[in-house]
């Protein structure tokens, strides 16, 4: 039996898929995995972040704006600060998870590392 499928089946899984892109950018970024890491321990005002992480409010802002985006954190406001905390966090120790059973047991630098140098990591 043959499938049919229409344009707005097209347009669901393009919609679809870049809603799963969307999802990836916002892993594939060491420092937005640290914040989320540091989340799993609880709420924190972007201050808090700030400090830990050593980078700017502004550097900070911008990357929970992203992982904001995908449903990853959570905002709520308490007076003039902004308080972020894990959204769907079991769903994201899962991800990340097997996220690590697919990374490659090389010692070897990605070429992910080359194309990012400018990006180091300050932690």
């Amino acid at each position: 039996m043959a499938m049919i499928e229409s344009r707005s089946d097209d347009v669901l899984d393009r919609d679809g898929k870049m809603r799963q892109a969307a999802l990836f950018h916002a892993l594939a970024d060491p420092t937005r995995l640290l914040i989320l890491e540091h989340l799993k321990t609880g709420e924190h005002k972007v201050r808090e972040l700030t400090d830990h992480l050593g980078l700017a409010q502004s550097t900070v802002s911008a990357h929970l704006a992203c992982l904001r985006d995908t449903d990853l954190v959570t905002v709520r406001s308490q007076g003039r600060a902004s308080i972020y905390t894990l959204g769907q966090a079991e769903y994201l120790d899962q991800l990340l998870s097997l996220a690590q059973q697919l990374v490659p047991n090389q010692s070897q630098a990605h070429h992910w590392q080359e194309a990012h140098s400018s990006q180091q990591l300050e932690v």
